[in-house]
């Protein structure tokens, strides 16, 4: 930390910095941990920088793209052959212009979970149109008692080997499209570190859940890419995520497991048993006003993570080391004041860094990333905000 902090001494806050070298070693141990039984398709989400997805994908063991959302992929897909939608699209403006691009519609593969979606784009830009490629999403969230506990995202309805299969058989009786693959995102494994601070018995049910869940969902999964295959021959099978590639990728139906947060190293991944990405990505804030002797205040800082309202969701302060957010305000939107030691000897200017809780979110608030490596800044590149471009 003290040599990013040197590279970047001369720069006023608020911006963003990723450590290259932390960064690299990150993107090589998404892909030890595969151990080569899968490659690595890189979430776009998580990163949002052209450039850095470009580095990370010219990384051994690594094939293709996870994007989220039509318009994204169709930018992405000028450079990148091969490009998977995370989500279903209703984007009238961008299947249209799917629709009318033979080579987009080579290299861009659309996720559908119903029939409806099919028939959506079939309204949307007729039948007279090269054929689409689509990707079934198979639920993969844990389901007990008759359904009526549900363990994981809310995505998919499609849950069972029948219903995939079914899909399938919709698929591959309908013209204008063709079934490339499956992916299911095992959120709850994934997505929930089992190594969260506080209560040992709430670590224990999750690490039971998990097992439970990874068990139950290897068997599901195989039986459903058998009753698909039977249907039609898939090209690529995706699961997983960043928090569970080892697990992921030891299925022997897996072909690619999706990821790309672990590269950045955000918070929410502080808390795996199974692995550590060091942490690349932080945003600096400065010291602007000194309450007390105690407490330092920057500018800004509140920049939240999505999903459910909880601490876990705020930035972490990271350097100086031994701060930490005052409880009863939190990381706010125009100002965040920092406790502890290291907060004593703070002055008017001096830079505050944090982690973003989660991955790419971060570059929705930045235009440019400065690229660090040692003590020295060797590029700045935009992120996707930088290029003009918010997508979601």
């Amino acid at each position: 930390m003290a040599q990013l902090n040197k590279a970047t001494e001369h720069l006023d806050p608020p911006f963003a910095v990723v450590d290259l070298d932390a960064f690299d070693a990150n993107a090589a141990d998404l892909a030890r941990r595969a151990a080569g039984r899968a490659t690595i398709r890189l979430a776009s989400k998580s990163v949002r920088s052209r450039a850095l997805i470009r580095r990370a994908v010219r990384q051994q063991g690594y094939r293709g793209i996870l994007a989220f959302t039509l318009p994204e992929a169709l930018w992405l897909a000028e450079e990148h052959p091969d490009v998977v939608i995370g989500y279903p699209t209703t984007d009238r403006t961008a299947l249209k212009q799917l629709a009318a691009d033979e080579r987009a519609a080579s290299r861009i593969t659309l996720m559908i979970d119903s029939t409806g979606q099919l028939d959506f784009i079939d309204e949307v830009v007729g039948t007279s149109r090269p054929a689409l490629r689509v990707c079934i999403d198979l639920d993969a969230s844990l389901e007990l008692a008759g359904g009526r506990l549900h363990l994981g995202p809310y995505r998919s309805p499609v849950h069972t080997p029948r219903q995939a299969a079914a899909l399938a058989r919709a698929v591959q009786d309908r013209a204008g499209f063709h079934l490339a693959g499956v992916m299911s995102y095992e959120g709850q494994i994934a997505g929930l570190g089992d190594n969260q601070p506080g209560s040992p018995l709430k670590r224990a049910a999750i690490r039971a859940m998990q097992r439970l869940s990874a068990h139950e969902l290897a068997d599901r999964r195989a039986a459903a890419i058998a009753a698909i295959e039977a249907v039609a021959p898939l090209e690529f099978v995706n699961g997983g995520g960043t928090g569970s590639i080892e697990q992921t990728a030891a299925e022997h139906v897996i072909t690619e497991v999706g990821a790309g947060s672990g590269l950045y190293g955000p918070g929410l991944f502080d808390f795996y048993r199974r692995f550590r990405p060091r942490p690349a990505a932080y945003f600096v804030m400065s010291v602007v006003r000194r309450p007390t002797a105690r407490i330092a205040t920057v500018l800004g800082g509140g920049w939240i993570a999505s999903g459910p309202p909880g601490l876990d969701r705020q930035p972490t302060p990271s350097w100086p080391q031994g701060l930490r957010t005052n409880p009863r305000e939190g990381a706010g939107e125009v100002q965040t004041p920092v406790l502890g030691r290291a907060a004593h000897g703070l002055r008017l200017g001096e830079h505050v860094w944090f982690r973003h809780a989660k991955a790419g979110e971060l570059c929705e608030r930045v235009n440019t990333l400065h690229l660090v490596s040692g003590d020295d800044i060797v590029e700045q590149v935009p992120t996707y905000r930088g290029e003009g471009h918010a997508f979601l």
